[in-house]
Formats: C-alpha cells, sequence, structure tokens
C-alpha cells in the first residue's frame, strides 16, 4: 500500500489516540475561550455599565479569538502532517531502492533490543511481509503510518471549542441583571473552569486538584485584573 493510498483511507477512519487528541485540544479550546472572553467582558463592564458595549465586544472578542485558534491549530497541525508525511516517503523510497537494507536495519534493532539474532530476523521478515512501511515508520519514527494528524478536524475543533466556551461568560454577563451580574459571571465561569480543568487532567492522566486549581487562580486573575484596568481606564473617559 502507497503512502498516498494510506492517507485517504486514514481520513476515514481516526485512531483512539487521534480521537483523544482532538478532544483534549477541544478542552483547551473551551478553557481558553472562557478565559479570555471572560477577561475581555469583564475589562469592558470595569469601564461601563452599557450591556450593548460588553455584549459587542465580546462578540468581537468570540469571533476574533475563535478564528485566530482554528487558523493556528491548522498552520500547526499542517505543519506537523508535512513533517511527518515527508518522513514517511523517505522511509518509502529508502524501501523501495534498498530493501535488503532496511530489513538488516529492522533486525538489528530489533536485536539491539534484546532478541536473539535468529529470531530478531524473523520478527523482521515477517513484519517486513505484512507492512513493511509501516514496520520501518513505527520503530525509526514513533509513526503509525495509516493514521496522519487532520489539519482540518483540529481547526473545527479549536473553532467550535472556542465558541462554545467564549458563550459562557458573555451569556451569563449580558442576561444577568446588571445588579448582579458581575457575581454571577464570575460563579458561571468559576464552575465552567473547574470543569474543563478536571476534564483536561482526565484526559492527560494527571493530578486533578493542581490542574482545577491552577484553572480557576488563572480565570480568576483574568476577570479581576481586566476589571480593575477597565475600571482605571473607565474613570478617565
Amino acid at each position: 500500500m502507497t503512502l498516498t493510498t494510506r492517507t485517504s483511507s486514514a481520513a476515514a477512519q481516526q485512531s483512539l489516540p487521534q480521537r483523544l487528541n482532538r478532544l483534549r485540544a477541544g478542552v483547551l479550546g473551551a478553557n481558553d475561550g472562557i478565559v479570555s472572553t471572560a477577561g475581555l467582558v469583564f475589562g469592558v463592564a470595569g469601564a461601563t455599565t452599557d450591556s450593548g458595549a460588553v455584549l459587542v465586544a465580546g462578540l468581537a472578542g468570540m469571533v476574533a479569538g475563535a478564528l485566530s485558534m482554528a487558523g493556528g491549530e491548522y498552520v500547526s497541525v499542517s505543519s506537523q502532517r508535512d513533517s511527518e508525511v515527508a518522513a514517511l516517503r523517505e522511509q518509502e523510497r529508502e524501501l523501495s531502492s534498498d530493501p535488503a537494507g532496511k530489513l538488516r536495519q529492522l533486525a538489528d534493532h530489533y536485536a539491539a533490543r534484546g532478541l536473539a539474532p535468529a529470531l530478531a530476523d524473523e520478527v523482521a521478515t515477517e513484519l517486513s511481509r505484512h507492512d513493511a512501511l509501516d514496520a520501518h515508520a513505527e520503530v525509526f519514527l514513533n509513526l503509525d503510518a495509516d493514521d496522519q494528524v487532520s489539519p482540518w478536524a483540529a481547526a473545527r475543533a479549536s473553532l467550535v471549542s472556542f465558541i462554545t466556551g467564549s458563550a459562557i461568560p458573555l451569556v451569563a454577563l449580558v442576561a444577568s441583571p446588571v445588579a448582579v451580574r458581575l457575581p454571577l459571571t464570575v460563579v458561571a465561569v468559576l464552575v465552567a473552569l473547574l470543569a474543563t480543568g478536571l476534564i483536561s487532567a482526565r484526559l492527560g492522566g494527571a493530578r486533578v486538584v493542581p490542574a482545577v486549581i491552577r484553572n480557576l487562580v488563572v480565570g480568576s486573575l483574568a476577570m479581576g485584573l481586566t476589571y480593575l484596568v477597565g475600571s482605571l481606564v473607565g474613570q478617565h473617559l
């Protein structure tokens, strides 16, 4: 199977690690949307009580942030994919020009890992007979030849997750009565950040409590500092 055929088939069936990576990117995108939009609307709210101004600023921040996140993710993942494809094509060329040498290289790898030379030769031969490119890609590139990253999937995940996260502080601030909208928005944002911190920690296998605390501290600082800046600027307008 050639690399072009593999790329087409991989697009139709993504592996579990790929799906987990997209989910993790989505959670981080939502977290970024929550924090950045909360900071933006709190800064505007510190300068004015005009709900219209807060809404316009929040919507502008949501759109700009979502497009920036999606574009940045697309460019970043495209670069990663290009590097992976180039490395796989190099392996493919080497396999085509020197199959015996590549087989020897694979056998030497397994022998160096502790297999008896005869067994290493047998393993390398069987793996190469089944799928030589995949065998070499896994060992020497730490890649799955059938499973390259998708820039469009990453961009979509970032776009949707950022908008979803942004909507939480924006809706909470605009829909709440003026007298209580700031405390209600703080509560909504902190609950959302608690959830994203918990999910990201679970996905990454990290400790939950430190991850959640970091999330809450960063979100609180973003809201507090931007509100302070907005208040100071608003006093001189």
